[in-house]
């Protein structure tokens, strides 16, 4: 099994998320995949920036999941 890489944005002012992002890379383990999640929750937190997280209740969500192999 391979595992990927699922982000979103949510918003507490709004009570919704961004539709599920997959990020581009299958993990060898959930360790891997884990820290993968953090480092583009802090990255996209910047990208976004103090005032739209604030003014708009952001946060990030990610989950790691299993994923079958294709021999393609």
């Amino acid at each position: 099994m391979k595992i990927i890489l699922i982000m979103l944005v949510c918003s507490f002012v709004s009570g919704t998320c961004t539709p599920p992002l997959v990020i581009d890379e299958k993990f060898e383990d959930m360790y891997s995949c884990l820290i993968r999640g953090y480092e583009e929750s802090i990255s996209m937190t910047m990208d976004v920036g103090r005032e739209e997280i604030n003014g708009k209740g952001l946060f990030t969500r990610f989950a790691c999941r299993e994923v079958p192999e294709t021999n393609t």
